[in-house]
């Protein structure tokens, strides 16, 4: 044990033998050094910061950018579905125009269109309401125009097919005949 003991003194003993006997300038440089050496490691550190607000930043740049772009795939192939689904579910209310005026039997016809029109309720497919309404080109596609002095310009007189919105979108126009107001000429 005195062994170890001796040891651990003639350590202590060789660290304080060890420490050269500087001047208080010598110890000032010294310090500057470290000095130096800590802002340097600082701005390293500071720069991998910033790297890293740059990568996350893109990142949930490039997250949001792929989640709109996923969104946007699904509501097409959903409108794409809309379309035609609507196709058939105009077919069918023109059967029921014409067997309603054969006097023919249409209640299974009237619960099938039910059926429909309570699955576009369900997939938030809106019909565009037309009628008498001021012609819009993002909502209405006119097909026809006939003169009309009694009515304002651009005023829808007949729905020829209903348009609908889904998604906050127009997924079909409604096609339209819109009024114009007869021209008058100055001679």
């Amino acid at each position: 044990m005195s062994n170890e003991n001796n040891s651990e003194f003639s350590l202590d003993e060789k660290s304080e033998d060890e420490i050269p006997n500087q001047s208080s300038n010598e110890n000032n440089l010294s310090l500057e050094e470290l000095n130096n050496l800590l802002d340097k490691e600082k701005q390293k550190s500071q720069d991998l910061e910033n790297k890293l607000k740059h990568v996350l930043a893109d990142y949930q740049n490039l997250s949001k950018k792929t989640q709109s772009e996923i969104e946007n795939g699904v509501n097409n192939k959903i409108a794409k579905f809309m379309i035609d689904f609507l196709k058939i579910y105009d077919d069918m209310i023109r059967a029921k125009e014409v067997f309603s005026k054969t006097e023919s039997n249409i209640q299974g016809l009237d619960s099938i269109i039910k059926n429909m029109e309570s699955f576009l309720e369900q997939n938030n497919v809106i019909p565009i309401d037309a009628l008498g309404e001021i012609f819009d080109p993002n909502l209405h596609e006119a097909i026809s125009i006939i003169n009309e002095p009694k009515l304002d310009d651009n005023t829808i007189t007949k729905e020829i097919r209903k348009g609908y919105i889904s998604q906050n979108r127009v997924i079909r126009p409604s096609l339209v005949e819109i009024s114009k107001q007869g021209e008058t000429k100055n001679g």
